[in-house]
């Protein structure tokens, strides 16, 4: 699966499960020669298998030429090209499809769309955060997306806010649907908080902030590391890992909080409830995110939230039993977004009852919804 794959995974799953979509994936990842963590991502690209099946959907990842920091506009035609093999092979072995459903606009989509064109099928895009709130301002991938959009039989965003700014890129609203990620609610629960926290090895009497995500600048985990010392007795665990990870041990050396800051580290997707369960309140300091799950995951296992006032995430955090916005990305805005969360805390079982309204069953109607008039509309047309 691609980087944002466990949210793609979660609607792909539904979709299939619902009995009226069969689905292959193709996930093209760059190629790299080495396996050693010292190369970060471009070693854990290398790790990727060949092919691989989860949850019995079969799953092929072809290699493509990415060169680090140069060649960003040539990476959807080299990713087309690295799909293009599979796809025949899938077509030649009697797999046919009615259409390409791609996720993530830019490199993703504008690859889709080459394609589509080249196999003669209709392709919907789906945008979720950074292809759209950050790629765009780079010209020539802007001008791609514009293209993509322009030829894409269906668009989808996971959030108004991304909505807009497709047509903020001259795209008709009227071609674009909104269909918000859903969250795992089986996966995801209520445990009780004691008990998570003795399983986790975590001191029962602490107050407890999680923040969650790769440790980069956009994340914002030097936020919380800041606010700790205006939050006397709070400890902090930090669940990811990223080229941020030095500074940020060395930030909380030097702010003094470094016996009250956590590094887990990267952790498993299912393991990730214990530390929902276990935290008094989740913080999500981002600068921008399109639809962000953690969110949701955090509210389905009865822990609100404190996230910054950015993109998709007021769609998210509408309700006192979900959490609280911080008023500005500073440490100061979360010391005062904490205060007034404990001075109001919500019953855990709202704050589950709120996470429950976003189940993946209204999304996955959307979804055949709009894959239904697509197939129709292009059979028309042809």
């Amino acid at each position: 699966m691609p980087r944002h794959g466990v949210f793609v995974e979660q609607r792909l799953r539904k979709l299939v499960a619902s009995g009226e979509a069969e689905s292959r994936v193709v996930a093209p990842v760059p190629w790299f020669p080495f396996e050693n963590r010292r190369f970060g991502s471009y070693a854990d690209f290398a790790r990727v298998p060949r092919e691989e099946e989860r949850h019995g959907i079969a799953v092929k990842h072809p290699r493509y030429l990415r060169i680090p920091k140069i060649g960003m506009s040539a990476v959807p035609t080299l990713m087309a090209a690295a799909a293009a093999g599979v796809i025949k092979k899938h077509m030649a072995d009697g797999y046919d499809f009615n259409l390409i459903d791609a996720h993530y606009f830019f490199p993703d989509g504008v690859a889709a769309v080459m394609l589509a064109r080249r196999f003669g099928k209709p392709v919907i895009i789906t945008a979720r955060g950074t292809d759209l709130n950050l790629i765009p301002r780079y010209r020539l991938p802007r001008r791609m997306i514009q293209w993509a959009a322009s030829k894409a039989d269906g668009l989808v965003t996971v959030c108004e806010a991304l909505k807009d700014t497709l047509t903020d890129l001259d795209v008709p609203a009227e071609h674009i649907t909104v269909l918000r990620n859903g969250v795992d609610l089986g996966l995801f629960h209520p445990l009780d908080r004691l008990e998570a926290r003795d399983k986790l090895g975590i001191d029962r009497e602490l107050r407890i902030l999680l923040s969650a995500g790769l440790l980069i600048d956009r994340k914002g985990h030097d936020i919380p590391i800041r606010a700790l010392a205006d939050l006397p007795g709070v400890h902090l665990l930090i669940a990811g890992d990223g080229e941020k990870r030095r500074f940020l041990e060395e930030l909380a050396t030097s702010t003094g909080v470094a016996q009250r800051v956590t590094f887990l580290g990267s952790v498993a997707h299912e393991k990730l409830k214990f530390y929902f369960n276990a935290a008094d309140a989740l913080v999500l300091a981002s600068s921008r995110e399109g639809w962000a799950n953690v969110l949701l995951e955090s509210m389905a296992c009865g822990t609100p939230v404190i996230a910054s006032n950015v993109w998709g995430t007021p769609e998210v955090v509408t309700s006192p039993a979900a959490g609280v916005l911080m008023e500005r990305r500073e440490p100061e805005s979360l010391v005062a977004a904490f205060h007034k969360l404990m001075s109001h805390y919500p019953e855990r079982s709202a704050t589950r009852q709120y996470a429950e309204q976003f189940s993946w069953d209204d999304t996955t109607n959307g979804q055949l919804e709009l894959m239904r008039r697509v197939v129709r509309q292009y059979g028309e047309q042809t």
